[in-house]
């Protein structure tokens, strides 16, 4: 009996499918975590999140930003971008009920020692506030009045927390914390302009799990969504979007002696490209 943590998938069916039998995990006996990112720019989206779903009884995901872009354009807010593979998806019988259910899972977890989340958390939020936070976006998500949620998300603001935030820009801010976030300030404000490489940032950024007398700090928490810093793996923060859409690779992390199991994609992504 174990649990495996596994980075974003999107939509790459076929090396998850792979990675799932080089672990050799079996359904009824272990416990699979995923990192969010379930779909899009992969091929094989929609193939993905009904396995998932078949599989519920023994996989938990957090919401990635692709999920949410899934879910706003599904409601008729935001549109297809050109490199969006949710077509599958959105015109599938079963793309309600997918959803549905895709809707109400949550934005963050935290069992057996370890917290998981999409991107990442602020230096000021300890894992306890992270997770009051993040129910207050799973209620308006999972509740009546989620298509007035998705007619606001989008948005790059506000940049700065503050407990006095109210209404969708405090929703909106928590929701590109734990699903966008790379870099901060140094005023600990968030930074989404930046997306590439940690040693080549802006001298004023750095990334959030390096941000002095973090809050956090001391609770491992297992994240995706920036595949150029790659598996990144410390005591406290367990990194593991390493890239597979890109040619690198798919990687599944044990959660009991922190072991790291890694798929390479490159073959995959050719084949696919071809």
């Amino acid at each position: 009996m174990a649990t495996y943590a596994i980075g974003d998938i999107q939509g790459c069916f076929g090396p998850f499918m792979t990675l799932l039998r080089q672990i050799d995990f079996q359904p009824g006996r272990d416990t699979l975590w995923l990192t969010g990112d379930l779909v899009n720019r992969g091929p094989e989206s929609l193939q993905v999140l009904r396995w998932v779903f078949e599989h519920q009884d023994c996989v938990q995901t957090v919401l990635g930003n692709h999920d949410l872009h899934l879910l706003a354009v599904a409601e008729g807010y935001g549109k297809l971008r050109s490199d969006d593979t949710l077509a599958a998806i959105l015109d599938a019988a079963d793309c309600k009920v997918l959803l549905d259910w895709l809707r109400c899972q949550p934005l963050m977890i935290y069992e057996q020692g370890h917290a998981m989340v999409h991107a990442g958390l602020l230096p000021g939020w300890s894992i306890k506030k992270a997770l009051r936070l993040a129910e207050e976006v799973e209620v308006e998500l999972s509740g009546s009045n989620h298509r007035a949620f998705f007619a606001r998300l989008y948005g790059n603001k506000p940049v700065r927390w503050s407990d006095e935030l109210k209404g969708m820009d405090r929703l909106r801010l928590i929701v590109n914390v734990m699903t966008r976030m790379r870099f901060i300030n140094d005023d600990n404000e968030l930074d989404l302009a930046y997306k590439g490489e940690r040693e080549r940032a802006p001298a004023n950024l750095r990334p959030w799990f390096e941000a002095p007398a973090r809050r956090s700090a001391g609770t491992p928490i297992i994240c995706g969504h920036w595949s150029a810093l790659g598996l990144f793996i410390s005591d406290d923060v367990l990194a593991i979007d390493s890239g597979c859409l890109w040619g690198g690779s798919l990687t599944a992390l044990r959660l009991e002696d922190h072991a790291v199991f890694s798929l390479p994609c490159k073959a995959y992504c050719e084949i696919v490209k071809a």
